[in-house]
């Protein structure tokens, strides 16, 4: 079993000068988790995100933690890949240099970016979105195949390029792992197809990674590899596990479940046009305040004639996650794994999460949960 972390640079106080902070904080944990035993750490793309998320630049948080460490896996976990976001030579050019620079340690995800918020500032079209993900892993699964100094050839339906070799060529080949954020169970099925690995939300549960993962593992056993995107096949299922550990399991829970809901008002606001997020106070009753913020997006749903599914909700579950000690960590970590996670990426970094706790959750985890689990 591997173990990651992802991190999505949020802040509940969204200045200039938190901002800072809280970036180099991420580095600081991202190193910390390399040597507590930490497989991969992987950093998020968004745009115009306020408050949810401020690695904009992925690529050049990654370049200075691979600087920093030297076995740790470096998630790019995902790039915005419709064209508007990254053109998919730009995104081969800037895997391959990440590659060469971590020393073939780059593992490189692809993502639609299908906030409104984020489309309309890039001129993304809605409706190209899939296929242009599409086509670009297809580009990428294929950019170094020829032999040195062959030109790149590509002919699909949306892009047409000749005779441009992509350099620099990546230290892993034919290209670094890749992978695909699944936020519906349409794309776990579609990241099946594709042939690459699954980043599949876990808010909801053990259970419902378990169903997700029982979706992968019947696409695979009845693909007929007419889809795979490369010659490579990665079929490598990885389930989110937010999660706080400190020797205070009450206090953990309280730190955590306080992260999570600035965390799923957050999604509300920039995905279900929900209201801006709320640090709320460190003395609230966080469990009763995460259950009123849900009855609020629910309410804000039926207004707008919204349907309420699962997924609309799933980011306000506060039972099924590891928050409390290191045992409660390991006993949730063992119902992922027998759900059918191959990685567990750590939630840790939420946008009230003081970094002393981060550090800590990073320890336990080093000193207890991984080892159990490895």
């Amino acid at each position: 079993m591997q173990f990651s972390m992802i991190f999505e640079a949020q802040m509940a106080e969204a200045t200039p000068a938190n901002e800072q902070r809280v970036i180099r904080d991420c580095v600081e944990q991202a190193v910390y988790a390399e040597e507590m035993g930490f497989d991969r750490v992987w950093a998020v793309e968004h745009h115009s995100l306020k408050w949810y998320a401020h690695m904009s630049a992925p690529e050049i948080f990654l370049t200075w933690v691979a600087a920093r460490t030297s076995r740790i896996r470096i998630g790019h976990g995902v790039v915005c890949m419709p064209f508007n976001y990254n053109h998919p030579i730009r995104v081969g050019e800037r895997a391959a240099m990440l590659d060469v620079l971590s020393g073939g340690r780059l593992d490189l995800g692809a993502g639609r970016g299908a906030t409104l918020q984020e489309m309309s500032a890039m001129g993304v079209d809605p409706d190209r979105t899939y296929a242009e993900v599409e086509e670009a892993l297809r580009m990428i699964g294929s950019m170094w195949r020829g032999d040195d100094g062959e030109g790149f050839h590509w002919h699909g339906e949306l892009l047409q390029v000749d005779d441009h070799p992509i350099l620099p060529r990546p230290v892993q080949m034919p290209h670094p792992p890749l992978y695909l954020a699944c936020t519906k169970r349409d794309t776990v099925a579609l990241a099946a197809e594709y042939g690459i690995g699954a980043l599949v939300l876990g808010f909801s549960g053990p259970d419902d990674v378990a169903g997700l993962h029982k979706i992968y593992a019947e696409t695979i056993e009845s693909r007929s590899g007419k889809r795979f995107v490369s010659s490579v096949v990665n079929d490598h299922f990885a389930a989110l596990c937010p999660t706080i550990v400190l020797d205070d399991a009450a206090q953990a829970l309280q730190v955590g479940a306080r992260g999570q809901r600035f965390f799923a008002e957050a999604i509300a606001h920039w995905y279900g046009s929900g209201p801006e997020p709320s640090a709320g106070a460190e003395d609230d009753d966080q469990i009763a305040e995460i259950e009123r913020s849900e009855e609020r997006m629910v309410a804000k749903l039926h207004e707008m004639e919204i349907p309420v599914r699962p997924n609309s909700t799933s980011t306000f579950n506060l039972v099924e996650h590891a928050y409390g000690d290191w045992r409660d960590a390991i006993a949730y970590a063992e119902r992922l794994r027998d759900a059918g996670a191959d990685e567990i990426m750590c939630l840790i970094q939420m946008g009230t999460v003081p970094h002393a706790a981060c550090m800590e959750t990073i320890r336990q985890w080093g000193e207890h949960v991984i080892p159990h689990l490895s």
